[in-house]
């Protein structure tokens, strides 16, 4: 309504941490990961490609979180760097630094740190001269 949305969330599901499920330790992945349980450690795309993190109503991450797209509906407690895409929805809880392009913020959701916007790359325009021959 108010302007066109720049990133899209993937919509494709690869990877599922069930709920009831405790992982302790640093997860990278690709793709998409679902987040129903908890993990104790950082969480990453694999060399840093675009991939997409949903965080469940009733999952749980205590590390930092660094994916290109991300959907949050349970707890965050460590900082969180979304270059592309971030959306917080009603039960979101997030306990640490923000960081995002792009963002969407439900009402409900909780954000105890900084909301830090960093802005898009620009794109590379190249000039070509013509000859006169």
């Amino acid at each position: 309504m108010f302007g066109k949305k720049t990133a899209k969330v993937q919509n494709r599901i690869d990877s599922l941490i069930g709920a009831g499920t405790v992982i302790i330790g640093d997860v990278t992945f690709s793709g998409g990961l679902r987040v129903d349980g908890e993990i104790i450690g950082n969480v990453g795309s694999r060399d840093n490609l675009s991939a997409t993190l949903v965080v469940s109503e009733n999952a749980r991450i205590q590390g930092s979180v660094s994916v290109s797209h991300v959907v949050v509906n349970g707890a965050i407690l460590g900082p969180v760097q979304a270059p592309e895409f971030l959306e917080l929805q009603a039960k979101a809880r997030v306990t640490g630094d923000v960081e995002y392009t792009n963002i969407e913020i439900h009402l409900g959701a909780v954000i105890q740190g900084r909301l830090v916007h960093q802005a898009a790359p620009a794109k590379t325009v190249e000039l070509k001269l013509a000859s006169k021959n």
